[in-house]
């Protein structure tokens, strides 16, 4: 079978190919161009004129059109986005609806153009914003400016993209938005990246700028000494602003706004109020995440996220104990956002060529721009008021012979004839004849003469005023800058951003981890704890605190460890550098700023904290008092595997009533007991034993009697015994009746084990000490808030009655030595 044939049939003779040899580099060059100036001036940089670009130009523009302003209702934001992207702007939603956010958020937009109702997004998009089918918006004041007047001819307009509609080529700008709010885009083989200014500086430059046509660039950075950004924070550094003001590039360092407080009764923190500009707290939380898994940061215990509508951006750093706050925010500053650097590059288009401008440059279009526009304005309105005056002149023609008027009409054939007639019987126009011929009768009473009159008077004076500002550049630029003076009373505010000249770098001189220091850790009365700076110990006159006083007191170290001794024989570990460090304030500490007891140990039941003692397995050990009077001295041995250790073990029903750290062992040990006995012995006379042991005898009792206080005393200083006296019935505060303060060395020494002196005689109505103390002079008490108590005289009889007091004591303690 035969193959039919494939091959091309020849062409027709009446089809003329025609082939054009063209070179694909010239091709593409042109076609890339083509792309590269449609990108540059219909989407990616702005116009130095009113400093948007042309989405922004179209959104604000028809919501102007669509009568969104300030004070009408909101609308969906869908509606907005369909309007624009119908009439004027030949892309997809997204991107207008993305256009329009960003112009209602008050953190990317120095003075926002959009009124925005819904969620709007965060700052750095950490959440995003709702769908526009939700959220609604409207003209914010400050958009109001930017659209005034472009009904008088101020601007010129071009067609839309389908030649429909005719839209603004660029819009009046009654403030200079491109500095204020600043701009960012990519282009095509270039970019630009402008920031924020604050509305009054930027307006006060400009301003001068009109007084002073030649004035150079230290007299603008006079009033605008850098960008004001609308997340605030710090800008460090500020030779690359002027470097920025001067060629139009240069960089600047921003860092957040960071306060170190105390934000737990055991840490300290980094609050972080304020960010850099375009930084979310999501992005610092994930990256110090990072850092800490990655070990590349310490001391850091955990971040926390407390922002809220009501009180704004806080990012709370919480560091750990023995960590400087100062040393940590340093490291955050250079490994984490906390510090940005933005680059500005301020490229813009002037007559649709991109240019980069410097801060003088960008003024002077800015201004070129408002000159041009408030003359064409000027020129609307004077035109406006000549045509209107026109009519106004021919009506009063008319109403001065209005008999004659409605004579030669009512005679008239028609409209015609009348209006040929009365042109030539009072030389009026064209114009002024038919507006006498369309005015109804109403309007033709004595009192609407008068009106006419009045207007026609206004009319001159106005046409006058306007002449004038045309007629004379001076006159011109007062009202510009007397317009701007105005925009910059009603919508400035107060700079955000904090300006530094440097900011020397402080990990050189601050160590991360607080140094091993001596301190001193104190307990008062209310059981707060805190350490002071230094060991020295503090002076006898300094040994009282403000409604309150000290119970106890050892030395240490800042980043070593102390043990609490309970009322029921356990000994607690706790980190020096975890309590609160108390300011060192003439050597008279002040333990309000202390923390409460309870942060650091736990407790149970009525179990207390009789003591502080150091862990010095080199000292003498602990001398402890019990209730069943039980005294024992501890062998220093206190294992450092083990936060919690017994030091006695008590028989049931007893307890802990007094503890003290030994520091010469040649101390006096004192029981007193509720029946008044006083003993006082060497604590040589006890031997030391290892924790678990239960004690010695150490004063007997009479039956019923308990040891209400136990307490070492050095023999060698001045020492006194306070005893109050109640009743054995009711041992509370209320039925305190007497208390004695006698000298310390009025009391013998005796035996272990014996029933001691007595120590105070009781008066009718009491039966029992509800009270007692021994220590260092002078004696120190207060009440159960704190609040302090005047204590009697010293009473050298050591078996007298005591004297009333006028408040009830609640604890006694010595000076801090």
């Amino acid at each position: 079978m035969a193959r039919r044939s494939t091959k091309t049939p020849p062409p027709d003779d009446s089809y003329e190919e025609k082939i054009l040899d063209i070179d694909v580099v010239d091709e593409m060059r042109g076609s890339y161009l083509e792309y590269a100036y449609s990108v540059i001036y219909s989407r990616a940089l702005p116009d130095a004129r009113d400093g948007l670009k042309p989405v922004h130009r179209r959104i604000v523009y028809q919501m102007n059109e669509m009568g969104l302003r300030p004070e009408r209702a909101y609308v969906k934001c869908a509606r907005v986005v369909g309007e624009v992207m119908g009439k004027l702007h030949p892309h997809g939603d997204a991107s207008i609806y993305d256009a329009l956010v960003r112009m209602a958020q008050p953190f990317s937009m120095r003075v926002p153009l959009v009124d925005g109702h819904g969620n709007f997004g965060s700052l750095g998009n950490d959440d995003p914003p709702a769908a526009m089918r939700y959220t609604e918006c409207r003209m914010a004041a400050a958009a109001s400016l930017m659209t005034e007047s472009i009904d008088e001819d101020t601007v010129d307009f071009a067609p839309n993209y389908d030649g429909q509609e005719q839209e603004p080529v660029a819009l009046p700008a009654a403030f200079p938005n491109l500095l204020v709010n600043g701009s960012s885009g990519i282009a095509v083989g270039m970019a630009t990246n402008m920031a924020p200014h604050n509305l009054r500086e930027v307006i006060a430059a400009a301003r001068h700028l009109i007084r002073h046509p030649n004035a150079d660039l230290d007299a603008l950075m006079r009033h605008v000494p850098g960008p004001d950004l609308p997340t605030g924070g710090r800008i460090v550094g500020l030779d690359g602003i002027r470097d920025a003001y001067a060629t139009g590039r240069g960089s600047f360092k921003m860092r957040a706004t960071v306060a170190i407080e105390a934000v737990t009764a055991r840490r300290k923190g980094l609050v972080v109020t304020e960010l850099p500009f375009a930084v979310g707290p999501e992005k610092v939380i994930a990256k110090i995440k990072d850092l800490v898994n990655a070990k590349k940061i310490q001391g850091i215990a955990d971040v926390k996220d407390l922002t809220d509508r009501e009180h704004g951006l806080r990012l709370v750093i919480e560091i750990k104990n023995g960590f400087v706050p100062e040393a940590i925010l340093e490291q955050l500053y250079k490994l984490t956002p906390m510090e940005e650097s933005f680059g500005i590059n301020n490229v813009a288009l002037v007559d649709g060529q991109p240019l980069t401008l410097g801060l003088k440059e960008l003024l002077e279009v800015y201004l070129d721009h408002r000159f041009d526009v408030v003359r064409r304005r000027s020129e609307f309105r004077r035109t406006k008021r000549r045509d209107r005056l026109h009519l106004v002149e021919g009506l009063l023609t008319a109403l001065v012979d209005i008999d004659e008027v409605i004579r030669v009409i009512r005679s008239s054939e028609n409209s015609a004839q009348a209006k040929e007639r009365l042109m030539e019987r009072y030389g009026l126009s064209d114009i002024q004849t038919q507006y006498i011929l369309d005015t109804p009768l109403r309007r033709l009473t004595k009192y609407d003469r008068i009106e006419l009159e009045a207007e026609k008077d206004r009319l001159n004076q106005e046409i006058e005023e306007l002449t004038r500002i045309l007629d004379s550049d001076a006159e011109l630029r007062k009202l510009v800058s007397g317009e701007l003076a105005e925009v910059a009373k009603k919508f400035g505010s107060d700079r955000r951003t904090v300006l530094l000249e440097s900011a020397a770098s402080q990990v050189a001189t601050v160590p991360l981890q607080v140094a091993d220091d001596p301190c001193r850790v104190l307990l008062s009365s209310t059981a707060l704890l805190a350490r002071t700076t230094g060991a020295e110990p503090l002076s006898r006159e300094g040994g009282r605190v403000k409604h309150d006083v000290i119970v106890s007191s050892v030395p240490a170290t800042a980043r070593g460890e102390i043990g609490a001794v309970t009322s029921s024989g356990r000994l607690l570990r706790i980190n020096v550098v975890d309590l609160p460090q108390l300011p060192d304030t003439a050597n008279a500490p002040n333990l309000s700023g202390g923390a409460p007891l309870a942060e650091f140990v736990s407790l149970e039941g009525d179990e207390t904290v009789v003591c502080l003692t150091t862990l010095d397995e080199t000292s003498p050990g602990l001398a402890i008092g019990t209730e069943q009077g039980v005294v024992k001295r501890v062998l220093p041995d206190y294992p450092s595997n083990k936060d919690e250790l017994e030091v006695i073990s008590l028989r049931e029903g007893d307890r802990i009533v007094g503890a003290v750290e030994l520091r010469t062992g040649e101390e006096d040990l004192v029981f007193i007991s509720d029946d008044a006995q006083l003993l006082r012995y060497q604590a040589s006379q006890v031997r030391q034993q290892g924790r678990p042991a239960g004690g010695v005898a150490g004063i007997k009792l009479t039956e019923g009697a308990k040891v209400i206080s136990f307490t070492a005393v050095d023999p060698a200083v001045d020492a006194v015994v306070f005893t109050v006296a109640g009743s054995r019935g009711t041992l509370d505060d209320s039925v305190q009746t007497t208390a004695k303060l006698t000298p310390f060395d009025q009391f013998p020494r005796k035996g272990r084990a014996t029933g001691g002196v007595r120590c105070q005689r009781f008066l009718k109505g009491e039966d029992c000490l509800a009270l007692a103390w021994a220590g260092p002079a002078p004696a120190r008490a207060a009440q159960k808030t704190g609040l302090p108590v005047e204590l009697p005289e010293p009473d050298p009889r050591r078996d007298g009655s005591g004297t009333s007091l006028a408040k009830t004591v609640s604890v006694v303690a010595g000076p801090v030595v």
